[in-house]
């Protein structure tokens, strides 16, 4: 069925019949029409992209230069027990405690 190459494959109103079928969803025929062009403008956008040359386009995981966004881990003190447990409505032996589940 699907999306083998742009140029010589296109999506049919029975590609679309079945792609809603897997998603459990009900399509009007008025629907299957305009998502089989859209699937098929789609394609078409990706051959126009396939054909691009790219040699001298380095690979890339990100669009933007990001290395790392995240914040330098630093020490800091925690609450204290008796502060954790301040709010508990139940607990024992220095943990909050909860109604058993089976």
């Amino acid at each position: 069925m699907m999306l083998m190459n742009a140029a010589s494959k296109k999506i049919s109103e029975k590609d679309v019949e079945h792609i809603a079928n897997l998603a459990r969803i009900e399509l009007t025929e008025e629907e299957k029409r305009c998502f089989t062009e859209q699937f098929n403008t789609i394609l078409e956008y990706f051959e126009i992209i396939n054909n691009l040359d790219t040699e001298e386009v380095p690979p890339t995981s990100h669009v933007i230069d990001v290395t790392n966004a995240f914040r330098e881990d630093r020490v800091s003190p925690s609450l204290s027990m008796e502060d954790v447990l301040k709010n508990a409505s139940k607990k024992e032996r220095g943990f909050f405690k909860a109604p058993k589940i089976i």
